[in-house]
């Protein structure tokens, strides 16, 4: 493969996208870089990254060199196309593959013989055959043909610094046999970890989903101990810790005040649905939702058990809440957990301080000191290293009554020496 003769056009330029549109012209491309958001693509050509990523900000020189653009007649320069738009779910829970939908239909109408299209886009089983194939054949186009579609689902975790795109290793499935070769020698010209074949394109989109679904039922086992433990007078987090001592066959996850990002909440409703289709109940899957769904609520409960105990009202009383993002260290608020306890809080009148130093068009104050000295309790929602660098004597100092810990992260023996209310998620 000539790279510098290939052209690599990325469809969708988030969290996925640019930082593999970025790996694509370091290793030789040359990139198309499609997106909707005309604003998103100003900023690129501007060489500014529109959110926060460490592997994008690393290579910030290569946004230069991308071809950024929201026309999609770029698209026919491209040999090979990689689809990296969200699948996100209604409010009933419903996967909608409308987004995707529409991205296929953008390429097919400036498709150029003989492309390679790559779905990167997390979908459930049977999509590539059932919609994305009937699309290209009612436009005349005939996989092994005309195109060769393959399905790499995206492994990408913001904000982590030791996983990245160059070496965390990937799947990858085609119609072809053909579509699977090409695609797997794409891959391995611009990535590090191992490429793993399926054996058919319906595995590999399995892959994505199971994986997140694994994660999830785990989470939900310890968010539903956190409730029991609590009961029961018990720290869960000490009892994780004492299990993770056992060198096999236990892998430790913890509880917390629900569970954010593109992809735990929401691909094992993929798999429901999917398989919902084929006369099949995922039970457990279903019940795992329920329990992480409701994660957000429950530490809103534990705030009125606290509001309780320093006989103050949930009704306009200053609550701080620590952290906007799903995740720490990032500025990333997809199915944030902090979206659902704040509309939680907002339904019982509270008084709400916002502050997240990743996400300052969202926070209604300019520093961690300002929300403390505003607030009377705190919800932690999200453990960014600026929260968890704070002394805890700050919290005395500002006079803060309460505090709900909602990722088990501060130092709850300090601060109930200072007289501080404390309680986390399957902690007191």
């Amino acid at each position: 493969m000539n790279l510098k003769r290939t052209t690599v056009a990325i469809v969708g330029l988030g969290y996925v996208g640019l930082p593999l549109a970025i790996r694509c012209r370091e290793c030789g491309y040359n990139v198309v870089g499609f997106d909707l958001d005309s604003q998103k693509i100003k900023s690129i050509k501007k060489g500014k990254i529109p959110f926060k990523e460490k592997f994008v900000e690393d290579r910030k020189e290569f946004l230069g060199k991308i071809t950024a653009t929201d026309s999609p007649q770029q698209l026919k320069k491209a040999d090979i196309v990689l689809i990296c738009v969200p699948t996100p779910v209604d409010k009933q829970f419903y996967p909608d593959l409308g987004p995707l939908k529409s991205a296929v239909q953008t390429v097919i109408k400036n498709h150029k013989p003989d492309q390679l299209i790559i779905i990167e886009s997390t979908i459930n089983p049977g999509v590539c055959e059932e919609v994305i194939r009937p699309l290209f054949y009612g436009a005349g186009l005939k996989n092994g043909k005309d195109y060769f579609l393959a399905h790499c689902p995206e492994r990408i975790d913001p904000g982590n610094k030791d996983w990245d795109v160059i070496n965390i290793p990937r799947v990858v499935g085609s119609l072809s046999r053909k579509g699977l070769r090409r695609a797997i020698s794409f891959y391995s010209s611009i990535i590090d970890g191992e490429i793993h074949p399926m054996r058919s394109i319906r595995e590999a989109e399995a892959v994505k989903v199971v994986e997140n679904s694994f994660r999830d039922i785990n989470i939900a086992f310890v968010n539903e101990l956190a409730k029991s433990f609590d009961q029961m007078n018990i720290d869960v987090k000490d009892v994780i810790e004492g299990a993770a001592t056992k060198p096999f066959a236990f892998m430790p996850h913890f509880p917390g005040r629900g569970v954010g990002g593109h992809c735990i909440p929401v691909d094992p409703y993929y798999l429901i649905e999917q398989a919902k289709k084929e006369g099949f109940d995922h039970h457990l899957l279903r019940v795992a939702r329920e329990v992480n769904n409701s994660m957000p609520s429950y530490t809103v409960e534990l705030l009125q058990d606290l509001l309780n105990e320093v006989k103050l009202p949930m009704k306009g009383t200053p609550i701080g809440v620590m952290g906007l993002s799903y995740k720490a260290n990032i500025d990333d608020l997809r199915e944030s957990p902090s979206l659902k306890i704040i509309k939680e809080l907002e339904k019982k009148k509270a008084k709400i301080i916002k502050y997240d130093p990743f996400i300052s068009k969202m926070s209604n104050v300019s520093s961690t000191r300002e929300l403390l000295r505003k607030s009377k309790v705190l919800i932690l929602v999200t453990n960014h290293s600026e929260f968890l660098e704070l002394d805890e004597t700050e919290f005395k100092k500002y006079g803060i009554k309460a505090i709900v810990d909602g990722m088990n992260c501060l130092n709850a023996g300090k601060i109930k020496r200072l007289g501080i209310k404390y309680h986390g998620i399957g902690r007191k």
